[in-house]
């Protein structure tokens, strides 16, 4: 049977652009999402820090070394500049798999940037 764990982690970046006017999704620096292991496409799950806010949208790869974090579409109504988000992905594994998995955990520094 498989199962949903936790695997990988952008840790409390703060958003530099919330675009209401878009299809939707989380546009991302590409150097954070390599360090995170995550890709362009993928499902994630977005929390605020400042008011609880918690949804689901996918990636879009941004401007490299930009360190942008861009809340598009509906979300933006919910998650604006300034908030600190943490940023999740998930994967099925089936419980032997989960066992001996690490998830990927990235913690920036306060301006978007792997230190």
């Amino acid at each position: 049977m498989l199962r949903e764990f936790f695997r990988a982690k952008i840790h409390r970046v703060t958003v530099t652009e919330a675009e209401v006017d878009y299809i939707g999704s989380i546009t991302i620096d590409p150097d954070l999402l390599e360090a995170a292991n995550m890709m362009e496409g993928e499902k994630v799950q977005v929390l605020s820090c400042n008011n609880g806010e918690r949804l689901e949208t996918y990636i879009i790869k941004g401007e490299r070394g930009s360190g942008e974090i861009c809340v598009n579409g509906p979300a933006a109504l919910k998650i604006g500049v300034g908030h600190v988000v943490i940023v999740i992905a998930y994967a099925m594994m089936t419980e032997e798999e989960a066992k001996d998995f690490k998830p990927t955990i990235v913690f920036p520094n306060e301006n978007n940037k792997l230190s």
